[in-house]
């Protein structure tokens, strides 16, 4: 099915099969979209997850107008829980999912959204230096940093080259769900190894991590279509001797893996 630039092996509207299923819900990163993991996706419904995935307000590639306002950082956490709240209440087949087996998956600002969603907070003193001008920042300077939104629902993540520029040791003391944290070999679009690598080193339980050799940041992103590779070079140009499809194969097959082995194993019928 032909989505836009977007290329996916689905079949519209076909029927869900089972109950008691897993949820996953999916966050991109800065100026993507719903559909930019959407190989991922497809890899967790043919498995017989539930895979929901959504547009962030202000900071999608049809929508940038609020991508550099800080104040997205505090809104991307409340949609996520917004969006699970709605798979298990006004969503038609909301009765299929089984509320105990809800997992995120999340790239770069995606990645920090799933970080604050599992508990992790914001370091006032890295945040202090990256914004000024803002309510947020005058909120921290005041003492009284603002309330994030967190999601105890969320049993299992996987985040992948998270942006942890707000995050220090101390932020992730209340984190205490698996995560399955992968980092690309040279990073992008503000993502550094080493922050990456910072953070495998600060969550309380050591992540299942993974490193995609001769990688940069974008390789998280699905395979472009040849439409997508005219429209948005930038994203879809690997690096000399990566192959993004067969990576994908690879990343796709651990994610879900990850995913059965902390959400209960195979989806029950």
């Amino acid at each position: 099915m032909k989505i836009g630039a977007y290329v996916l092996t689905v079949t519209e509207d076909c029927p869900i099969a089972g109950w008691k299923l897993p949820l996953v819900a999916i966050s991109h990163g800065r100026g993507g979209d719903f559909l930019g993991h959407h190989d991922t996706a497809e890899a967790l419904a043919d498995t017989g997850f539930v895979a929901v995935a959504i547009n962030h307000p202000g900071g999608t590639a049809r929508d940038m107008s609020r991508t550099d306002d800080p104040s997205i950082f505090l809104e991307r956490p409340a949609d996520i829980k917004q969006t699970i709240d709605f798979m298990l209440g006004a969503w038609s087949d909301s009765a299929r999912i089984d509320p105990s087996r809800i997992g995120f998956f999340g790239f770069s600002r995606g990645g920090y959204t799933g970080l604050v969603d599992i508990g992790a907070e914001l370091s006032s003193g890295k945040t202090l230096r990256l914004c000024e001008g803002s309510p947020i920042c005058d909120q921290v300077r005041k003492g009284t940093p603002p309330e994030l939104v967190h999601d105890p629902r969320i049993k299992a993540a996987v985040i992948a080259d998270p942006l942890g520029i707000f995050f220090a040791a101390e932020s992730f003391r209340n984190v205490s769900v698996p995560v399955q944290l992968w980092r690309s070999e040279r990073g992008g679009d503000g993502v550094t190894p080493e922050n990456v690598m910072d953070i495998g080193g600060w969550l309380p339980m050591e992540p299942d991590f993974h490193v995609a050799p001769n990688s940069q940041h974008f390789d998280f992103l699905a395979p472009c279509s040849a439409d997508l590779a005219k429209m948005a070079p930038a994203i879809c140009a690997d690096p000399a001797r990566f192959d993004r499809a067969s990576f994908h194969k690879e990343f796709n097959a651990d994610v879900v893996a990850f995913f059965l082995k902390h959400l209960g194993g195979a989806p029950q019928q």
